[in-house]
């Protein structure tokens, strides 16, 4: 399997969901004077609200991106999932997730891809720009737009012969090591 393009470590997401659960309490002055002249009403700050990621992204895990009969079948042979940065080249998608399922007890080669991450389209088009600047194959489909790896350097590939396969949508991507195993992947974003 492939990582070139993906693989590091998964921490943004977290960091992310960490800091938009955070808010302060407003800082009080509590000096006095021991002869007041005025007096005044006490003044209320609105806080201002701080962006969060959709709920989609926010409450992304490797067991959630991907359907539960899959999550079922990988862990009942004794696999699991490691999470990682979602990158495509120098593209960090910090609200985005990619999973790499396999059994870590052994040393093996052998092991299954998922990804998902919401996208901006103008990320989207330098993400693909890019991975077709590096020999990858676009094909337009119902779904959205698919950017396969060439498969003559693909490691492995799925009965129909595509290898690790991006799906662009309305504001969502996804990835899988083939392009059948895209249809694993829950939702649209």
């Amino acid at each position: 399997m492939s990582l070139r393009h993906t693989a590091a470590p998964l921490a943004a997401l977290l960091l992310t969901a960490t800091i938009a659960g955070c808010t302060g309490a407003p800082q009080t002055s509590t000096t006095t004077s021991p002869h007041p002249t005025t007096t005044s009403a006490p003044q209320t700050r609105t806080p201002t609200p701080v962006p969060t990621p959709s709920a989609t992204a926010a409450a992304a895990t490797c067991e959630s991106i991907i359907s539960p009969g899959t999550v079922k079948a990988l862990t009942d042979v004794g696999w699991s999932a490691e999470e990682r940065e979602f990158t495509i080249g120098d593209l960090v998608l910090k609200d985005g997730l990619l999973c790499l399922w396999a059994d870590y007890s052994v040393v093996s080669d052998h092991g299954q891809l998922y990804g998902w991450s919401p996208i901006e389209d103008e990320d989207a088009a330098q993400a693909q720009s890019w991975l077709l600047s590096q020999g990858w194959i676009r094909e337009d489909g119902d779904d959205g737009t698919y950017i396969t790896e060439d498969p003559q350097f693909s490691l492995g590939t799925d009965d129909d012969g595509y290898g690790m396969t991006y799906l662009f949508g309305d504001g969502w991507v996804k990835l899988s090591d083939t392009r059948q195993g895209l249809i694993l992947i829950d939702g649209d974003g």
